[in-house]
This record gives structure tokens, C-alpha cells and sequence, in this order.
């Protein structure tokens, strides 16, 4: 039980790894400033690398290579929350997604890095270390342009009323969590999200923005079981396309 109660964990973490760092590389060459095209790209290329590292802890635990495992499984087999599935919309979408996503992705590295599942703990130290780029390069930014003008904030504002509620569906339970609390893989899904809601709600307040309400959160579950939204599937002929041409080549 605690075997597959571990690969269920780590393919959310792979999952939503690899899912945000497709549409993160989607800013390439669209970019605001050639700074931000740059930054995007480099977060890419960082969560898909760790996105690899998950899969390959599950590949130890039986599971199949990590290419053929993040390329050649239909969207029903993925575990990506929600979140990560939009589209990347304007800027503002992007930096509040990146934002809430990384804090929630803080919090939980911090508590996998005392996992008791020991390959787990040593990946995610590992990871929150590089992770600490992404989440200064987003405060900074949502901060600036929070503070910088009207027009800024507005754009934020009305980017966090559509993402916030979203974002609750990274912690979205399943029939594990209670399995990993008790082994102290990881805490409940619902403790690590009250420990976000701390940290982000104040720090977005602090860029004068109003956190909107949670609304009813359970509207953004269903990634962890299968259950996408409509544009997983396209995002994800569009990812595998290439390696679908010829899944045994040697490149």
C-alpha cells in the first residue's frame, strides 16, 4: 500500500512538473522584455528536469522509463492538477500562476525534504534549493508591478480572481493522502495548503491586491484522477509530438 501510495505521489509531482514546464516554454520568443523570455525559458528547462527526476524514483519503483512515461500516456493517465493546464493567457496569468505554484511547490519541498521515504527526501532538498530562483524571480516581479502603476495592479488583480481559486486544486486529496500522513511521506494535502493560504495571502496583500475568495474548491479537483480539463489533450499532442514520430530513436 505505501509502494503505490508513493508512485500516486510522485506522479502529481512529475505531472504537474512537466505540464507547467511545457506551457512555461510556451513564453519563448513572446516574452514582455527579452529578460522575461530568458527567465521563462530557464524555468522551463528546470521543471522539466525535475519533472525527469520524478520519473525516474518511479522508474526505481518499477515503473516504466521516464521518457516513454511523460510522453506516451493518454491524458487520462496524467495526474496534473488543474492549474497547470491553461493556457498561458496574458503575462499577468502566467506570474500569478507562477507565483501561487511555486509557494505551493515551497512548501510541500520543504516538508518532502523530511520525508521518510529517503530517495524522495534527498530529491527534494535537492530541488528546493533550485526552486528558490523561481520563487524569488516571482515575488519580485508580482511585487513590482503590484506596487508600480493603476494599470499594473488591475491586470494582476483581475489575473489572481481568476487563478486563485484554481490553484486549491494542487492540493487536492486522493485516496493516499491519509496513507502518506500516517507514514510521514508527507503531510495532508489540506495542512499544506493551509500553510500556503498563510504565506501567499499575506505576501499578495503586502502588493496591494485584494485575495479574492476561495469559492467552492472542489470545481478544480479531478486532475489527480484522471478527470482534465479541455486543454490538457491538445497540449499534450502538441509536447509528444516529436517523440511520437519514432518512440525507439536514439538521439
Amino acid at each position: 500500500m505505501q509502494t503505490e501510495a508513493i508512485k500516486d505521489l510522485l506522479y502529481r509531482l512529475a505531472d504537474d512538473k512537466i505540464i507547467l514546464g511545457h506551457r512555461n516554454s510556451e513564453w519563448v520568443g513572446i516574452g514582455p522584455v527579452l529578460e522575461e523570455d530568458i527567465a521563462f525559458a530557464s524555468m522551463a528547462q528546470d521543471e522539466i528536469g525535475h519533472a525527469w527526476s520524478y520519473f525516474q524514483l518511479l522508474e526505481e519503483l518499477g515503473e516504466t522509463d521516464p521518457d516513454t512515461n511523460a510522453f506516451m500516456r493518454p491524458a487520462e493517465e496524467y495526474h496534473c492538477c488543474h492549474l497547470v493546464e491553461y493556457p498561458i493567457g496574458d503575462y499577468a496569468f502566467s506570474l500569478v500562476r507562477h507565483y501561487l505554484f511555486d509557494m505551493a511547490d515551497k512548501v510541500r519541498l520543504k516538508h518532502l525534504s523530511e520525508s521518510s521515504y529517503k530517495p524522495l527526501a534527498e530529491l527534494a532538498y535537492k530541488i528546493a534549493r533550485e526552486e528558490k530562483y523561481h520563487q524569488m524571480h516571482a515575488r519580485v516581479f508580482l511585487e513590482q508591478l503590484g506596487k508600480a502603476s493603476q494599470e499594473s495592479n488591475q491586470k494582476l488583480q483581475t489575473a489572481l480572481n481568476e487563478v486563485y481559486p484554481i490553484a486549491f486544486g494542487i492540493f487536492e486529496p486522493t485516496v493516499f493522502s491519509e496513507v502518506l500522513a500516517a507514514e510521514r511521506v508527507q503531510p495532508l494535502e489540506d495542512t499544506l495548503m493551509k500553510e500556503w493560504r498563510m504565506e501567499v495571502e499575506s505576501f499578495l496583500r503586502n502588493c496591494g491586491l485584494i485575495v479574492p475568495p476561495a469559492g467552492e474548491v472542489v470545481e478544480h479537483f479531478g486532475g489527480r484522477t484522471g478527470h482534465h480539463t479541455q486543454w490538457l489533450s491538445p497540449l499534450l499532442a502538441e509536447m509528444t509530438e516529436v517523440f511520437a514520430i519514432d518512440p525507439h530513436a536514439k538521439w
